[in-house]
Formats: structure tokens, C-alpha cells, sequence
């Protein structure tokens, strides 16, 4: 993989990170499963990540459609 495709493909692993990480936090269902079933010390980090979460979708979105489009 050359640098070029990887600085095509970033800004979506960016935006993808923060689509699944911001959908899992709103989740109630997901929540309460990660509350039973994660330790403490990963749920408290996770949990911690939510402003990393918005801020990479928006990011990512922003910086995905900018690629889209100069391509």
C-alpha cells in the first residue's frame, strides 16, 4: 500500500471509530451489556473516549467528504 491510499483511507477509519464508539455510548441495551460484562477499569476508560468519539465522526465526516470530493 502506497502513502497516497493511505491517506485516502484514514480519514474514513476516523470517521468509522467515531460512528461505532459515539452508537455504542447512546445505546442504553449496549450500555448495560458493557456495565455487566466489561471491567470496570475498560468501562470507565470507554466511557472517558465520548468527546474523542464526536470529535473524530465530525472529523472524520468533514475530512471524508473533502477527500470524496477532490477526488
Amino acid at each position: 500500500m502506497i502513502p497516497a491510499q493511505i491517506d485516502f483511507i484514514f480519514p474514513f477509519v476516523v470517521f468509522f471509530y467515531g460512528a461505532l464508539l459515539t452508537f455504542v455510548l447512546s445505546q442504553p441495551r449496549l450500555m448495560t451489556l458493557a456495565e455487566e460484562r466489561l471491567p470496570p477499569a475498560i468501562l470507565s476508560q470507554m466511557r472517558a473516549h465520548r468527546v474523542l468519539a464526536w470529535t473524530s465522526l465530525v472529523t472524520g465526516f468533514f475530512w471524508s467528504l473533502q477527500n470524496l470530493w477532490q477526488s
